[in-house]
């Protein structure tokens, strides 16, 4: 018996709506390469979340809080590091939003007290602090953050600074002048951790996120941060508080299961609360980030990179995947999603190790591989 190519076409459509969820394979296939790069590297412990449309949320888990700790699994905390700036970002939206913060406020208007209007024609906006573009040196004076330097004083210190180019034109990526932030709510007779809790973590009903390191050490269970004293070999450190300091950077904590709600959130399933101008205006691009282009995993389908508002856009394969990763002695963690796919993506690792790049690149590719082969599925 020979079948019309129209035939075909429709068993294959149905075949595939016929499918329990989750049956792409590559989900699976993807799931066991992370885990067996995890045990190939002797990774104390990860988790990985997954939400797509119209199927559960996808969860894996391996190891443990540390050697003798209990399972990871969807309620244990880790430290998000960096990924807290796309926290921040949405944080300082719904602010801008509510009327209470514009874009256009300088560090000198958030700030009168300091001098940050003494070293530029232009000034330095709080658009330029959330899209990495102040135009000052990367990471000026992390090493006063990693010598625990008090807050006041590296501000004074930013003071100082001679820029590279004009705020808004380069993207110089920084962790200090996210302090302004932390300085600006203290002024206000209140705390950056309160605000964004009330105004973004509660509404949303994250079970298990957090802002702050005794926060993170008072969660019912938490992901304990690991380093490397050889190679695959890892050992428990203590929780450092320095960049805790620079909550707004690096202070978030959360669980797989508050990454579910995360992503869903940055793929506007919570518009009430996070509607679609407020991510719109986050991914929108910004600046030019030209070394990202040069990422070994990256190389050969990244087309295009730049940055938003505390989001970086990636252009992959055509496919615009919206991203941030973060690390921080002892934690990594990765957060991305596709508003064209509707996919969201978060792997987060007590130990410090660059497997999370490779994992991460590598299921973006697959997961635009499955999405163009599924297209063709509809060609005549």
């Amino acid at each position: 018996m020979q079948f019309s190519k129209s035939a075909l076409i429709l068993t294959s459509l149905f075949t595939l709506l016929s499918l329990p969820v989750w049956a792409d394979t590559w989900v699976d296939d993807f799931a066991k390469e992370m885990k067996a790069t995890a045990k190939k590297k002797k990774l104390p412990g990860l988790a990985f979340v997954m939400v797509a449309p119209n199927e559960p949320t996808r969860f894996e888990f391996y190891g443990k809080t540390e050697k003798s700790g209990t399972l990871i699994d969807k309620e244990t905390v880790f430290r998000l590091a960096s990924v807290s700036k796309t926290f921040t970002a949405v944080f300082m939206a719904k602010q801008v939003k509510e009327k209470k913060l514009t874009w256009q406020n300088s560090l000198q208007e958030l700030l009168p007290d300091y001098k940050f209007d003494n070293y530029t024609d232009t000034p330095i906006l709080l658009q330029h602090i959330i899209g990495q573009s102040t135009g000052f040196i990367p990471n000026a004076y992390d090493n006063l953050i990693e010598a625990n330097y008090k807050l006041p004083r590296v501000l004074h210190h930013l003071e100082k600074l001679d820029s590279l180019c004009k705020p808004g034109i380069c993207y110089t990526y920084q962790n200090t002048f996210f302090g302004v932030l932390e300085e600006y709510y203290r002024q206000q007779k209140t705390t950056f951790a309160e605000e964004i809790t009330n105004s973004i973590i509660t509404p949303l009903k994250m079970p298990t996120a957090s802002v702050g390191r005794k926060a993170l050490m008072a969660s019912k269970k938490w992901a304990k941060p690991h380093a490397a004293i050889d190679k695959n070999k890892w050992v428990s450190v203590r929780v450092k508080n320095n960049y805790y300091k620079y909550s707004p950077a690096a202070g978030v904590n959360a669980s797989a299961a508050d990454m579910e709600i995360w992503l869903k959130a940055m793929l506007l399933e919570y518009p009430d609360i996070i509607d679609k101008s407020m991510v719109d205006s986050l991914i929108k691009t910004r600046v030019k980030t030209k070394r990202e282009m040069y990422r070994r995993e990256w190389k050969k389908q990244l087309k295009d990179a730049h940055y938003g508002l505390g989001w970086r856009i990636y252009n992959v394969d055509d496919i615009e995947i919206i991203y941030h990763g973060g690390w921080v002695q002892g934690y990594r963690a990765d957060v991305a999603f596709s508003p064209e796919l509707g996919v969201g993506y978060a792997l987060l690792m007590n130990a410090e190790s660059n497997a999370i790049n490779e994992l991460t690149a590598t299921f973006w590719k697959k997961q635009i591989e499955a999405h163009q082969s599924d297209a063709l599925v509809g060609v005549d």
